[in-house]
């Protein structure tokens, strides 16, 4: 098993993962802007700076299936008071590997961009790059363990029409150096699963990210 978050994660991304074990792995925080829980088949990871006996104990008091106990309610509240921390959701969390070429739709940089998107981003991934297509937008930044992290934003009236399915794919030929790319998806938003998987991205686990507050 290796031993930091952006080990494993960098062993998922190319198809290898924890052991199927039933078991939690507890690692460190990667930065102190990172915390929280990535759930993989038969296998959890949490990763946190808090006393790694304390989420032993905790986990062994959920009244749950165990290999659900990691994304369970009851352990994420526990987790977040001892943290002081805030959560939006439980994603899916997908990776895809890069691809070569220009990107299959228009697009251009925007600089010092104020759209929603990428103020939400700049709170959670550095490095943080932002293209606008007609329509609709894709983001680029660090977020989790230096991981290359991809969102879009579609307009509504270009809703349907394979819009997101493109700017996802777009992500692979923008991020740099070759190296895979991220996305989360809250698992109710179905469209953006939809879109994220027509576009080459394959379910890895599921997340929960604790935000600082």
């Amino acid at each position: 098993m290796d031993h930091t978050l952006a080990d494993i994660l960098d062993a998922a991304a190319h198809g290898h993962f924890p052991p199927p074990d039933g078991g939690t792995t507890v690692v460190p925080q990667p930065s102190r802007r990172d915390a929280g829980v990535i759930a993989f088949t038969g296998h959890s990871v949490v990763f946190t700076d808090e006393d790694p006996q304390w989420v032993r104990r905790t986990l062994a008091t959920v009244d749950c299936d165990p290999l659900a106990a990691t994304m369970n309610p009851r352990f994420l509240g526990a987790l977040l008071d001892r943290t002081r921390r805030s959560m939006d959701t439980i994603d899916l969390l997908t990776v895809a590997s890069s691809l070569a070429g220009p990107p299959p739709v228009q697009l251009g940089e925007l600089a010092d961009a104020d759209h929603p998107r990428e103020v939400r981003a700049r709170r959670r991934r550095d490095d943080v790059r932002v293209w606008a297509a007609e329509g609709g937008v894709v983001v680029l930044g660090r977020g989790v363990a230096g991981r290359w992290e991809a969102a879009i934003e579609v307009d509504d009236e270009r809703r349907h029409r394979g819009l997101g399915r493109a700017l996802a794919t777009a992500a692979r030929h923008l991020v740099p150096d070759g190296q895979p790319v991220w996305s989360q998806q809250a698992a109710g938003n179905a469209r953006s699963v939809r879109a994220f998987q027509a576009a080459g991205f394959r379910p890895v686990g599921a997340e929960a990210v604790l935000l600082q507050t």
